[in-house]
């Protein structure tokens, strides 16, 4: 999910932090990008034909592979240095979340089941992207693929937005690559969306700043997180009935979520504050992510095994 309506919250109110790049404009970068997110892409719209997906003689599925294969041959012909970072173990706080993706994708294939049966075009589309999940096994193929193509994989010890994160704030990389709005919320100073589209339409690239997201929401960087966490992320619930808007607007005026639990006590028929809310914890793992440490961050290039590619 990343962040519930990052993306508009910032249009509307740091518009400064971000803005559209065309694709070539990042020659010569090196780019931290979420895998596990690009082969959910590549799963949902390179093999979407019905409810089949591309596969090879043998019947295994390669839309993973041949989104992953053409999308780095693209980033690599445009100049551009891609560092892959895959997802490791999620931290427990994110349980719940995990568990509400896998019941959806549960009530999904059930969907989908009763739309192939009734030949419902339309439905067969929206439950197929609904019930796609990536496997261990897309990710360990990928990984394969990558390695022989001479690219840097990195395999984090937890979550890959907070690695890649990481990787920028140490300078090995100049921006991070995916469409959850939470690698913002880890720290990264440049976030790039759309870069890794696999869709046959042109989509601009947007780069957000967090330096002028800061300013321009005139919050400090633990006041954005703060933000994030009311606005509604993956690691805890959020104060039914504040949404992004409201969250900015309690932050300026109350400073962090602890200021805002004290100001509104008053008003919990108005805004009900989660029982045992582990927001200390969420916080704290945006802020201390578990991540390779910067002096253990290698990342090399390689010339690709031809012979196997």
């Amino acid at each position: 999910m990343g962040i519930k309506g990052l993306t508009k919250l910032l249009a509307d109110n740091a518009p400064r932090g971000m803005k559209e790049q065309k694709f070539e404009s990042f020659f010569g970068r090196k780019i931290a990008i979420d895998a596990s997110m690009s082969i959910y892409q590549f799963l949902i719209v390179v093999g979407r034909s019905g409810t089949e997906m591309l596969t090879n003689e043998a019947g295994d599925v390669t839309s993973h592979l041949q989104g992953m294969f053409y999308r780095t041959i693209r980033l690599l012909e445009a100049g551009i240095k891609p560092i892959y970072v895959f997802d490791g173990q999620p931290p427990d706080l994110k349980n719940q979340e995990l568990a509400k993706r896998s019941s959806k994708r549960a009530d999904a294939t059930e969907g989908l089941r009763l739309a192939v049966e009734a030949g419902n075009t339309e439905d067969i589309e929206k439950f197929s992207k609904r019930s796609v999940k990536v496997t261990k096994q897309h990710n360990e193929d990928c990984k394969k693929l990558l390695r022989l193509m001479g690219v840097p994989v990195i395999e984090a010890p937890s979550e890959a937005e907070a690695q890649c994160a990481a990787l920028c704030k140490s300078g090995k990389a100049y921006a991070v690559a995916s469409e959850d709005m939470d690698s913002l919320t880890f720290g990264a100073p440049r976030f790039l969306r759309h870069l890794m589209d696999p869709s046959s339409k042109k989509v601009p690239v947007m780069e957000f700043e967090i330096a002028k997201i800061l300013e321009d929401l005139n919050i400090s960087m633990d006041q954005f997180i703060d933000l994030c966490i009311l606005s509604g992320c993956d690691y805890c619930d959020s104060i039914r009935g504040i949404g992004g808007q409201t969250a900015l607007k309690l932050i300026r005026q109350h400073g962090s979520i602890e200021g805002i639990i004290e100001n509104i006590s008053k008003e919990r028929f108005r805004y009900q504050i989660p029982e045992d809310w582990p927001y200390v914890e969420a916080r704290r793992l945006f802020k201390e992510p578990n991540v390779i440490a910067e002096d253990e961050q290698e990342i090399k290039w390689a010339s690709p095994d031809e012979e196997v590619v």
